[in-house]
């Protein structure tokens, strides 16, 4: 017979599992993104530890912590302080000053580790997972915590439908896509007919711009936006978003609709995204 003081401590070890499991840290840069992660991770029940990494974070998020992006020690003992092994990065950077940097010693030992996995076409974001990997992190991808971030089914999610043209521009699209992200180039396009936009270095937005300038007489709305996965794309860091300036920019820019991933593209503030798409008479498909 097992005797009960031994049940109580078993018991007892496993809800302290249980409540360390559901503790993570969010580790948040620029825009509105870690606002909705945050909170969705909080409805979900994770007790969330919030880090700002500077300058980039928005002070209205009031994370528990600030640090810079070469001065992570801060954080870190916070983490270990807290039992805190899960980490999941959300928000845009820039590039920082650089003499603003400053970095700590646990921060360069992990810049050598990242510049160490970083082999052949791994990128930062996977060198960076391998290296706090090794440290005793667990890196989380914020879609995985925070799925109602997402579209969760595949189809159509707006009143307006794409047409006969419309299909055949979503099936190219989603082709160059696919065979832009194999090269690693980026991970949108704009497609009427024909390519007429592939995003490189300049970003989602750049991109958009130059559509935007290119079709300033063009009159009816035509053509999509596609925004993809890149295949093999790290998740855990490198998460594909849109929202609300997406739309505006994408009519903008004269398309008709915008094509993105289900389940892995986060939605910035869906509820909102759906209705300006609706008001604006952009479709928008998931696919999967």
């Amino acid at each position: 017979m097992i005797p009960a003081c031994f049940i109580r401590t078993i018991k007892y070890m496993k809800k302290s599992t249980k409540k360390s499991d559901k503790k993570i840290a969010l580790v948040a840069g620029a825009l509105d993104l870690p606002f909705f992660t945050r909170d969705a991770l909080r409805r979900n029940g994770w007790d969330v530890y919030v880090v700002g990494l500077k300058p980039f974070y928005d002070p209205r998020l009031n994370p528990d912590i600030a640090v810079r992006p070469a001065g992570g020690w801060p954080a870190v003992r916070q983490f270990r302080k807290r039992g805190i092994k899960k980490l999941t990065f959300v928000g845009a950077l820039g590039h920082p000053n650089l003499s603003d940097l400053r970095p700590d010693l646990w921060s360069i030992g992990l810049l050598f580790s990242i510049l160490k996995h970083q082999r052949g076409y791994d990128s930062m974001a996977v060198a960076l997972n391998k290296a706090l990997e090794k440290r005793g992190f667990e890196i989380v991808a914020a879609q995985d915590v925070a799925p109602e971030l997402t579209f969760q089914h595949a189809g159509v999610q707006t009143k307006t439908k794409p047409n006969a043209r419309d299909a055949r521009d979503i099936e190219r699209a989603i082709d160059v896509s696919h065979t832009i992200g194999m090269a690693d180039i980026g991970a949108s396009v704009v497609v009427d007919k024909q390519v007429i936009a592939v995003e490189a270095a300049e970003g989602t937005a750049k991109m958009l711009e130059r559509v935007v300038d290119m079709r300033r007489n063009h009159k009816r709305p035509s053509g999509v936006f596609a925004k993809m996965t890149k295949p093999g794309q790290d998740l855990r860091i490198d998460i594909p978003a849109i929202g609300v300036d997406t739309i505006n920019a994408v009519a903008a820019a004269k398309l008709r609709g915008i094509i993105v991933n289900a389940e892995t593209c986060f939605v910035v503030d869906k509820d909102a995204v759906i209705k300006r798409a609706n008001e604006l008479k952009i479709f928008i498909v998931a696919v999967k």
